[in-house]
């Protein structure tokens, strides 16, 4: 099972992100909550509040959430982190099925 850890500026964006991913059967589910951030961009040192979704998929499926996400996103570069977990037997196989 794959974790996607994806931010988002807002919690609207990860919302249209989240349920985008859900709708498409790109992921099994979706959770967003708000973050901080830290980082450089473009020269300069930020400090954001975004918020963060994981989304949980599978290893057939992320290349296609990796490029959903790209197309998708405001951001110019989005975070899209592929999380391998591994997951109780029962979770595991409804997270495949929801994404067939």
């Amino acid at each position: 099972m794959i974790i996607a850890y994806i931010t988002a500026p807002d919690e609207k964006e990860a919302k249209k992100i989240g349920e985008m991913l859900v709708r498409e059967r790109l992921a099994a589910c979706a959770n967003y909550f708000p973050i901080k951030s830290f980082f450089m961009w473009q020269g300069q040192y930020e400090t954001e509040k975004e918020y963060v979704i994981l989304a949980k998929t599978t290893e057939k499926k992320f290349d296609a959430l990796k490029a959903r996400i790209i197309e998708a996103h405001e951001y110019e570069l989005p975070c899209i982190l592929k999380i391998i977990a591994e997951a109780n037997e029962e979770y595991a196989k409804w997270v495949e099925e929801r994404t067939l």
